[in-house]
C-alpha cells in the first residue's frame, strides 16, 4: 500500500502523518510528566534528577529517534537542524513555563544546585558542539573524536550532577516563594511495577513517533520547496519538543517546580547526545562538519539563552515584566531573534 511507503507519500499525506504523531507525542508527554514524578518519590531520586535523566531522556526521546533516522538515511542538515533547534526551543518553553507560574518568577522558585549544574553541563556540551567544525574533518571507523568525548563528558558531567544532589556544597535561600522538592507518601503512589511499565510503553510511543515523522517532515521539506533547517528548527524541533512544553506547564502546575525546571534542562542536556548519536549513524564522514551557518548561529545563541538562564537561577529574581523573570524575557527574544536571522538569511 503506498501510505506504508515514506516515498511515496504526497505532501498532503505528510501532514496527515505529522500532525499524527505530533498528537501522539503531546499525550504521551503529557502523561510522562505524571508517572515520572511519582517515580521520584517511588526510587527516592528526586525531582531534580528525575527530571534530567528520567524526564529529560523520555521526551526527547522522539526527536533523538527522527535524527538519528534522518542522518542514516543521508539527511544530515534535518538530523543537525532538528536537535539543535530542539534546544533552543525547549529553552524557550520554560520561558513560557515560567508565564504560567504567576506566584513568582521560576528561576526564583525552583533554584537548586542540580539545576545549576545541569544547565553547566548543557553549556560544556554545547561548546563542544560548536568547536568540532572548526576541528580537522578526521574520523575514526566513519566517527568524529568529539562524539565520545560528548558521551564522556555527559556521563560524568550527569554523575557530579546526581553529587550535587545528595551532597550539595551550595543551598539557594530559602525564601517564602521557594517551592522545595516535598516527597509525596508512597502509600498513596502506585506500585512500582505499574509505574515503570507505563514508562517503558509511553516512551515507546514517542520512539515510534519521531521514527514515522523523520520521512514525513523530509517529504514536506521536498514537497513545499522549504530548506531542511528550516523544517528541522520549526517543524520537527518543536513538534518532538512539544512533550517539554506540556510537561513543564504540568509540573508547574502540580506544584513540581524544581522537575519542570529539571525536565527541560536535563532533556537539552540529552539532546546534545542526538549529534553524537547521529554522527555515528552517519555514513558520509563527520556529521559536524555538515553543520550550516545557520545551525552554528542556533548553537550560538542556544549557548547565550543557557547562559542566562543559569544567570537567572543564581540571581533569582523574585518578580520582573509581567511577573515572569527579565531572565525568562531576554530568552524569548533571543528565540525570536534566531527565528528572524534565520528567514532573514534564508532568503
Amino acid at each position: 500500500m503506498p501510505i506504508l511507503d515514506p516515498d511515496s507519500w504526497t505532501l498532503f499525506q505528510s501532514v496527515v502523518i505529522f500532525s499524527i504523531c505530533a498528537l501522539v507525542i503531546t499525550i504521551a508527554g503529557t502523561r510522562i510528566t505524571r508517572v515520572v514524578d511519582q517515580l521520584a518519590d517511588r526510587t527516592g531520586l528526586g525531582e531534580a534528577a528525575a527530571g534530567a535523566v528520567l524526564l529529560g531522556a523520555a521526551t526527547s526521546l522522539s526527536g533523538a529517534v527522527l535524527s538519528v533516522t534522518a542522518a542514516y538515511r543521508g539527511h544530515p542538515e534535518l538530523a543537525v537542524s532538528n536537535a539543535l533547534g530542539g534546544i533552543a526551543v525547549q529553552t524557550f518553553f520554560l520561558a513560557i513555563a515560567d508565564m504560567v507560574y504567576r506566584r513568582a518568577n521560576l528561576e526564583h522558585a525552583a533554584a537548586s544546585a542540580p539545576n545549576m549544574m545541569q544547565n553547566g553541563l548543557l553549556i560544556a556540551l554545547l561548546a563542544l558542539i560548536l568547536l568540532a567544525p572548526n576541528l580537522p574533518d578526521v574520523t575514526i571507523w566513519n566517527i568524529h573524536p568529539v562524539t565520545p568525548v560528548l558521551l564522556g563528558f555527559y556521563f560524568y558531567g550527569t554523575r557530579l550532577i546526581q553529587s550535587a544532589g545528595d551532597n550539595p556544597m551550595w543551598r539557594p535561600s530559602i525564601t517564602g516563594d521557594t517551592r522545595q522538592d516535598e516527597p509525596e507518601s508512597t502509600s498513596r503512589l502506585p506500585p512500582m511495577s505499574r509505574l515503570w511499565t507505563e514508562f517503558v510503553v509511553l516512551m515507546a510511543m514517542l520512539g515510534v513517533a519521531g521514527l514515522v515523522l523523520e520521512p514525513a517532515a523530509t517529504t514536506i521539506s521536498s514537497e513545499a520547496g522549504l530548506s531542511q533547517t528550516i523544517v528541522g528548527v520549526l517543524l520537527t524541533a518543536i513538534s518532538t519538543s512539544i512533550p517539554e512544553l506540556v510537561t513543564s506547564v504540568a509540573a508547574v502546575r502540580r506544584g513540581a517546580l524544581t522537575l519542570a525546571v529539571a525536565g527541560i534542562i536535563g532533556g537539552n542536556a540529552f539532546d546534545t547526545l542526538f549529534m553524537a548519536a547521529s554522527d555515528v549513524a552517519y555514513q558520509d564522514g563527520s556529521i559536524y562538519h555538515t553543520m550550516t551557518a545557520d545551525s552554528e548561529r542556533w548553537v550560538a545563541l542556544t549557548l547565550l539563552m543557557a547562559a542566562i538562564l543559569i544567570m537567572g537561577l543564581i540571581r533569582r529574581e523574585r518578580y520582573g515584566v509581567g511577573r515572569i523573570g527579565a531572565e525568562s524575557l531576554a530568552i524569548m527574544v533571543l528565540y525570536g531573534l534566531g527565528v528572524v536571522l534565520m528567514f532573514t538569511f534564508q532568503a
